[in-house]
């Protein structure tokens, strides 16, 4: 199953099987769901989980953003509120619940600003298992959302970080920052650090930040994440 069909109200992008065991949220970049998160998605869907991608900037059209366009990509980020990315979440959420995917049977990843709303996600107790790849916003808020370090120790379900050391945006010192916030969570949580990766090191549509063992290194990581801490939505269970 893939495409928009049947979804909670506004543009989603859904692949894999509604038979799955698990299911994964994908949270797009500040770029939209352009084709590498739709691949990205896709790439869960291989790994055996049901995906959905849903077009945060749906209020704006959805727009596809150049990666070369960044001041575009920033102008669309600044349109986000708390309130409407509640509502898509909540959407999406009440969407997997459908299929019979529960709060313990799927998990949320995003990318950049989708990694900020990621660790945001799984403060509403709503995910089994969330996973931010370089999410910013650490010491001072975007997007309606308050600052990573304030939410961290309000995560409530186990949570994984991953983050570059070369990150022009996003200090290590504002990682470990959100690595000992995140430490005060009642759940697991966990940051692992890139020495050679930058800002947007998952991304192999953009050669100039992609670092190829980092990105195979973090998926591999998130994929066994979900696979130990997601449950087996009861309905798979044979």
């Amino acid at each position: 199953m893939s495409g928009g069909s049947g979804t909670p109200g506004f543009p989603v992008y859904v692949t894999g099987s509604v038979d799955a065991r698990r299911a994964v949220i994908v949270l797009q970049e500040a770029f939209g769901v352009t084709s590498h998160l739709r691949d990205v998605a896709d790439r869960f869907a291989d790994e055996g989980f049901f995906c959905v991608a849903p077009h945060l900037y749906h209020r704006d059209g959805s727009p596809e953003v150049a990666y070369d366009n960044v001041a575009e990509a920033v102008a669309l980020m600044s349109t986000l509120t708390l309130t409407g990315l509640t509502n898509d979440l909540d959407a999406t959420t009440n969407f997997l619940d459908g299929f019979g995917f529960g709060a313990s049977s799927r998990g949320v990843v995003g990318f950049c600003m989708g990694g900020s709303v990621a660790l945001f996600a799984d403060t509403r107790g709503a995910f089994g298992a969330a996973v931010t790849f370089y999410g910013g916003g650490i010491r001072q808020g975007r997007m309606g959302l308050s600052p990573l370090l304030d939410l961290a120790p309000q995560l409530t379900a186990p949570w994984l970080g991953l983050f570059g050391d070369l990150d022009q945006g996003i200090s290590t010192e504002d990682v470990e920052a959100l690595r000992e916030a995140a430490a005060r969570a009642p759940v697991t949580t966990e940051i692992v650090r890139y020495a050679s990766a930058g800002h947007g090191f998952h991304c192999d549509a953009r050669p100039s930040a992609y670092d190829e063992e980092s990105a195979t290194d973090a998926f591999s990581r998130t994929v066994a994440f979900f696979h130990e801490h997601l449950e087996i939505r009861p309905e798979a269970v044979n």
